[in-house]
């Protein structure tokens, strides 16, 4: 395990002061973020922390509230000496990048609540879990409904053509628009849309979930009566890729 993620601080996340932690280092609760951002945040599943066992390893989010630090908080690992109470005691089993009151080896305790991945060991298989599906994909999406200032007014799939050689993650071909007033807005402040995962587009506005799966050549329109999407065919979206 032995390694760390460094991330900002979150204004949803709250400190968590546990008396089982170095002087000055606290835990970020992670349950805000998960409800803030449902599709791209994912907590383990209960199968997995009622099959924790010593030698496993779990991951919460580590701040530091005394002094100066880089970065607002560190994902880091906790090996497993025991689970009492609800509660994980174990050794940090990361190296902190910008956290210099805590280090590898110290003794730490943390609430299972805490707790944002897993990982066992080779004597304790990981338990089967209902699978979780991602939204990862790429798609683009104008900026006033990432940031909350317009819901998902018209949507359509075209042929993906975005996809480099490289990329993590496809292109979808979704593209998302707010309301005309919004989107322009933003055109005269020169913002421009965001090519980023669905799941993001997701946390903000979900009433379009049930059309994710639909192929390219649609398009749909919110419609404030019926207080659904209304369908339209566009067969003009169907290109042809090159590749």
């Amino acid at each position: 395990m032995g390694w760390t993620m460094r991330c900002a601080n979150s204004a949803g996340s709250r400190g968590t002061d546990i008396s089982g932690l170095p002087p000055g280092i606290a835990l970020n609760d992670p349950r805000p973020i998960a409800a803030d951002a449902p599709y791209t945040f994912e907590m383990p599943h209960e199968a997995e922390l009622a099959a924790l066992r010593p030698g496993d390893g779990v991951k919460a989010i580590f701040r530091q509230t005394e002094g100066e630090t880089t970065y607002g908080a560190e994902r880091m690992w906790v090996l497993i000496e025991r689970i009492e109470d609800g509660m994980v005691y174990g050794t940090l089993d990361s190296d902190p990048h910008d956290m210099p009151l805590i280090e590898a080896g110290m003794p730490v305790a943390i609430p299972l609540t805490h707790v944002i991945s897993t990982a066992f060991s080779k004597d304790n298989p990981r338990p089967e879990t209902p699978p979780r599906r991602e939204y990862w994909d790429r798609c683009f999406v104008d900026t006033c409904v990432l940031e909350g200032r317009s819901h998902v007014d018209y949507l359509y799939r075209e042929t993906p053509d975005m996809t480099q050689e490289g990329d993590e993650y496809p292109d979808s071909g979704w593209r998302f628009r707010g309301t005309e007033e919004h989107i322009a807005a933003d055109a005269e402040n020169n913002v421009p849309p965001v090519y980023i995962a669905i799941g993001k587009v997701l946390n903000q506005d979900d009433r379009w979930l049930h059309l994710i799966d639909e192929a390219p050549g649609v398009a749909f329109r919110w419609d404030p009566q019926s207080q659904d999407y209304i369908r339209f065919d566009r067969p003009d979206l169907l290109g042809t890729n090159d590749d």
